[in-house]
């Protein structure tokens, strides 16, 4: 999800919060401000030597070393050349440090759109027929498109119409000679991903296809937008803290540069706690550097509750908003995500990036994208032998690997997507063992593992983050407790909290939101995700709801109980629902050791690797499910329909029953959902319908007066914690959910998943969770299905990569970079055409 674009690959649609588990990228690496100069010095060199001496390398540009998205490498079957140990320039090692200015070195083509391009001249009609729109403005991102494509991605759609008021067969074409974007047959245009200027002029033209001599054309402007999410997304700062925020444009030079302001929400424009120090932009047009731009973030002096901020980014007059949530706590803790991001020294502890040496792709010489994601913990069997454990997808290329191959931290996304042996700098860690197959109707986990290098893995199981906090704010790593399990995990529950220690959003808690979950999760053979390979249908999975809690790069994270560090699931799917919260899926920690030691055979057997157990220093962005739910605006019609069903609904009430009152309201099971509020005696059992006339019923304990007052809840959000669920309820409706999930997602394909978790309109009873594809969502969608409520996730399908739910699009394009040796057909300064790599 933080990709910097540049002169080296292309990504587009980065993930804002899930990914493919991995997260894939362009070659990118760090440089702070002070070394802009010099690096940009070392870069000129370099290529006047890779010109005399077609060496590949030379082609390269320094980006971002923390972007989260960066192809791996296949030295081994690829043939790349050059001794083993070859360095690479050293302008392209990445910085450690935490807090980076970073400085996007591009080689003139990657950003070579002109001001002046073409544009603007013709005419939207003639006497035969018109194009529609006549003229548009967007960005970069395509936010004010008027249309989304089969895959939901953001476009412009442009249609002919004949006078006759028929369409008419044209054939619609961009200007030749720079680069403007795209167009398709069907006249669906998508914008560059980048500037070099503060807005472009872009003509659309349409010919007639039996009279290619009749035209007409559209004037597109196009200003640029953002290249990426902000970085980092997530940060948790004690009282006086400070964080550094950085936002890149897709535009080379330029005057544009970004608003930073406080928000008390994540798409607000006011409030929030502390204070903004005075936005830095970094412009180069002459070296095609991508424009960004720094603001620091510092915390009130004194933090007395836990609380959620937000820094709010915008760049020009677009309405596309990045949003980095600041989590202010009492506890006086800091923590930044970058840290798990950076090359760690030797013993490493887990919760880092790292995955597969051998894991990018290649279009000719070049590669063009690379995927990593977190090495999770540590694993051994009888005789003491410790392995590295992570996703099948992280470390055997979703069964594309062989026995044998590389295991790296961090992984080829942090380290400009170079490969050990072949100018990378990573650290070797492991040797891929055994993993278990994602092509197989018999296994039911996204698992595999590496046997450690000897030295090069902390023996004890450290895991970043996952210890107390230390004198300077920041938290120790530590073993996961095993104490009380003998190394084999935990059984899930529902409402347990849960934490990760992951690469990308490092130490996240949310709670356990759904069990039994059985779920379809998409693989492919590329990091680009072009070429599909297998769709998995898993049963019985873990579901975990909560802000902040994941995205692209964490799988492979150990997900542990809070209160004892004791492993409950592995991570490897995710992605962000309507609501804008984090939607996480685990295979259960005791089963990933069953289906590893069935692969192994012979006996084998496997334990977590840690100390005694203790708690973890929680970090909990919240769920802010309900509160989105409560907060969406109803339409007529369901305001008719809640109006219609409360007639209804009055003749429930009777006090000696229980049913003190009735009223009108939203449904936090479905948001964008009307409902009837039925208030309760606390002190009675009463039984409550889940609908009336159809409408979903929203039950609330609360007292007499309040009732008669008007002073009673309007949702469970007043309620406080929600009870727990009684275990013969929740049992019975795994039941149920046992009898219909595979049935619910053969009839509908808009179903994804089907779980079991707790209603948020009557927090008594126990719902299905259903996961629903936001693109093909039915019209009707039932309030009960086989007596049990039902509640709806509705987001992007899961594939192991993240997925989102908002509709705007992040775009790094550039030119590949080589991935092998001398090419001599390569000219490093000629312009390559920037290559799209759909990231999620």
């Amino acid at each position: 999800m933080n990709v910097a674009g540049g002169s080296l690959c292309g990504n587009e649609n980065l993930p804002q919060r899930g990914r493919r588990g991995s997260e894939r990228g362009c070659a990118i690496t760090t440089n702070t401000a002070h070394r802009a100069r010099k690096a940009r010095k070392a870069l000129l060199q370099a290529v006047e030597l890779a010109r005399e001496a077609h060496d590949s390398p030379g082609v390269q540009e320094s980006v971002r070393r923390r972007s989260r998205n960066c192809p791996r490498s296949r030295n081994h079957s690829l043939g790349l050349s050059g001794p083993p140990h070859r360095k690479w320039p050293r302008f392209l090692l990445p910085t450690l440090a935490v807090t980076v200015l970073p400085y996007l070195l591009a080689l003139a083509g990657c950003g070579g759109v002109s001001a002046n391009s073409p544009g603007g001249n013709g005419s939207s009609s003639n006497g035969t027929f018109s194009i529609s729109p006549g003229a548009a403005t967007f960005d970069t991102n395509c936010t004010g498109c008027n249309a989304t494509n089969s895959s939901g991605s953001t476009i412009e759609q442009f249609s002919a119409t004949l006078n006759s008021g028929s369409p008419a067969d044209v054939t619609w074409s961009l200007p030749s000679g720079g680069t403007y974007g795209s167009i398709t047959p069907s006249g669906q245009y998508t914008p560059p991903g980048y500037l070099t200027a503060d807005s472009l002029k872009v003509t659309v033209t349409a010919k007639l296809a039996s009279n290619p001599s009749i035209a007409a054309s559209a004037t597109v402007t196009v200003t640029p937008g953002f290249l990426q999410p902000l970085t980092p997304e997530n940060a948790a700062v004690a009282g006086g803290g400070t964080a550094t925020i950085t936002a890149y444009i897709a535009e080379a030079g330029g005057t544009t540069g970004v608003n930073y302001t406080l928000s008390n929400t994540d798409t607000g424009s006011s409030g929030g706690q502390g204070s903004l120090g005075t936005p830095n932009c970094v412009r180069n047009a002459s070296a095609g550097a991508f424009t960004y731009c720094t603001v620091t973030y510092t915390a009130p002096s004194s933090v007395s509750s836990t609380s959620d901020t937000y820094v709010v980014a915008t760049v020009g007059g677009s309405s596309s908003k990045e949003t980095a949530m600041v989590l202010l706590n009492a506890a006086g803790v800091d923590s930044n995500p970058a840290n798990h991001q950076q090359q760690l020294s030797t013993p490493i502890a887990l919760g880092s990036s790292g995955g597969n040496n051998s894991d990018y792709d290649t279009q000719g010489s070049q590669i063009t994208d690379c995927c990593s994601g977190t090495l999770g913990s540590l694993i051994q069997n009888a005789s003491g032998t410790q392995y590295l454990l992570s996703n099948n997808h992280v470390l055997a290329r979703s069964d594309q690997a062989s026995v044998g191959e590389m295991i790296i931290q961090p992984g080829l996304i942090d380290n400009n997507c170079s490969p050990y042996g072949n100018g990378g700098t990573e650290i070797p860690v492991g040797t891929l063992t055994v993993w278990v197959p994602i092509d197989s109707s018999a296994t039911d986990v996204d698992a595999a593992i590496a046997q450690v290098e000897s030295g090069s893995v902390n023996s004890s199981g450290a895991i970043l983050e996952l210890g107390a906090r230390q004198s300077n704010g920041t938290l120790a790593a530590e073993p996961p407790g095993v104490s009380s399990t003998g190394g084999k995990g935990e059984t899930a529950s529902l409402n347990m909290t849960v934490a990760k220690s992951g690469r990308t959003t490092g130490l996240t808690c949310a709670s356990i939101s759904t069990l039994a979950v059985d779920v379809k999760v998409s693989y492919y053979t590329d990091c680009a995700e072009t070429k599909p390979y297998y769709t998995k249908s898993y049963t019985n999975q873990i579901g975990i709801t909560g802000n902040q809690f994941s995205d692209a790069g964490d799988s492979g994270s150990l997900v542990v109980d809070t209160s004892d560090a004791e492993p409950v699931g592995l991570f490897f799917a995710g992605g962000v629902d309507q609501s804008g919260q984090s939607q996480g899926v685990a295979n259960p920690a005791p089963e990933v050791l069953s289906e590893l030691a069935t692969q192994v055979g012979n006996g084998a057997a496997y334990t977590f690797v840690g100390t005694k157990d203790h708690p973890v220093s929680c970090l909990n962005y919240g769920d802010g499910t309900a509160v989105a739910a409560q907060a969406r605006t109803l339409s007529g019609a369901e305001i008719d329909h809640a109006q219609q069903a409360l007639m209804q609904a009055r003749a429930l009430v009777n006090p000696s029953t229980g049913i003190l009152g009735v009223a009108t309201g939203k449904s936090s099971d479905h948001a964008g959902e009307a409902a009837v509020i039925v208030y309760v005696d606390p002190n009675m059992s009463v039984a409550v319908p889940a609908t009336v006339n159809g409408v979903r019923t929203v039950v609330i304990p609360a007292s007499p007066q309040a009732v008669a007052a008007g002073t009673a809840p309007t949702s469970v959000l007043g309620l406080g914690a929600l009870p727990a669920l009684p275990a013969a309820v929740l049992n019975q409706a795994i039941a149920v959910k046992q009898q219909v999930a595979q049935n619910l997602m053969r009839q509908n394909p808009a179903f994804f998943g089907v779980g079991v978790g707790q209603s948020l309109d009557d927090p008594k009873e126990a719902a299905l969770v259903i996961y629903v594809d936001r693109n093909q969502v039915p019209t009707t969608l039932p309030a009960a299905i086989d007596g049990l409520r039902t509640r709806y996730v509705i987001m992007e399908r899961l594939h192991v990569t993240r997925a989102y739910a908002r509709g705007v699009q992040r775009r790094s394009r550039c030119m590949p970079r080589p991935a092998s040796g001398p090419a001599a057909d390569l000219n490093l300064l000629a312009p390559g055409k920037p290559r799209d790599a759909n990231l999620f």
